[in-house]
């Protein structure tokens, strides 16, 4: 595919300059505001207008004018430095980045003219450092984790990232039908017991409401991965500004509206299914249910587009890089670690073993 450069400013709102040394300053997750690191200097993030209304917005799902995916692939922006002049190459999905010969913040127009502009942002509260603390614990409670390798483990340099994601509300109104059983000890005519199910028809109406579906909006990362470090609380987010995310890198959307309501809606009907099987268990006293068949009506949909914080790492052991996520809110660490061998077969091993002995325990 053929490159596609556009030309992009800077926002006047970062590459904000400490008043006293004139170092840039960037967002501090421990004063929730911008902060000098040469100097100290502090200064608060400004309040959006009008002020009592700094949260993102929920906005109306059918009116929304742009629905699509913006996935542009090798297409690439130019961003100028305001700082120094220098000529940067992004992808055009970056929102913020670090000028690599300065070191000033650079963050974009959030707004696109094929794209929606960040409603909130959730900032950072756990700093690099708690990131680190919180990674030397996960990796050592990890039973089949090689000693080696937690002995070794010393992430690289943790890299902040702002990802987007799309939150959904849906009232929602179901009608299903089911069948449910409740089981019975039957004793035969030898003096054995067993379990016998008797079967009975059911069908109703459930309604329930969702609050903030999580989507995540970017398809370059591992979902699965992600899904690890959740849940972020996305209620407390702050209507976007671009100071929030001052220092860090932070990515456009390319999973669009649509796409996302689309991922929102099997992750609601998958939890609507528990949801209604727990409530026929409950209501009818039974032990199980079978051929539970949903039908879903979704009312007064709305949506928000945030970006959530990221700590991202790594740590190499025997030549194999592992990757790791930290919860940029709540600390929380999720991620991939070396298996030993060995300590599977030791912890399997003993599994057999006790299970053996309980058995020998019971006949005896």
């Amino acid at each position: 595919m053929e490159e596609d450069f556009v030309r992009v400013n800077t926002m006047n709102e970062t590459d904000r300059k400490c008043p006293d040394c004139g170092a840039t300053m960037d967002y501090s997750p421990e004063s929730g505001g911008l902060y000098c690191q040469y100097c100290g200097h502090k200064e608060d993030v400004p309040a959006n207008e009008p002020i009592g209304n700094d949260a993102a917005e929920e906005l109306d799902f059918l009116n929304a004018e742009k629905r699509g995916n913006c996935d542009w692939g090798a297409n690439k922006k130019t961003v100028i430095c305001k700082s120094c002049g220098a000529e940067s190459v992004y992808d055009a999905l970056a929102i913020s980045n670090e000028c690599p010969y300065c070191g000033s913040n650079q963050v974009m127009d959030a707004n696109d003219v094929e794209t929606l502009a960040p409603g909130g942002v959730c900032p950072f509260q756990i700093t690099e450092k708690q990131a680190g603390s919180n990674f030397a614990s996960w990796i050592k409670g990890k039973l089949f984790c090689p000693s080696a390798a937690k002995k070794s483990a010393r992430p690289d340099a943790f890299k902040g990232v702002y990802l987007p994601y799309w939150t959904f509300d849906s009232d929602t109104h179901s009608s299903y039908t089911a069948r449910y059983g409740r089981d019975r000890t039957v004793r035969d005519k030898d003096g054995n017991t067993h379990i016998e199910t008797d079967w009975y028809s059911t069908s109703g109406q459930y309604d329930e409401f969702f609050d903030d579906e999580l989507v995540l909006a970017s398809s370059h990362h591992d979902r699965d991965l992600l899904s690890r470090i959740e849940p972020f609380n996305t209620a407390d987010n702050k209507s976007y500004r671009p100071e929030y995310v001052a220092g860090f890198i932070s990515e456009r959307y390319s999973i669009g509206l649509d796409s996302g309501w689309e991922v929102a809606k099997a992750s609601i009907h998958s939890k609507l299914e528990d949801h209604i099987s727990s409530d026929i268990k409950s209501r009818h006293h039974a032990d199980h249910v079978s051929g539970l068949n949903v039908s879903t009506m979704h009312d007064k949909v709305t949506y928000k587009y945030l970006l959530l914080p990221i700590w991202l790492s790594s740590f190499k052991f025997k030549s194999k890089i592992y990757q790791f996520l930290v919860n940029g809110q709540t600390g929380k660490v999720g991620g991939k670690t070396p298996i030993s061998a060995l300590r599977v077969t030791i912890a399997v091993v003993l599994g057999i073993a006790v299970c053996a002995l309980l058995y020998w325990l019971f006949n005896k």
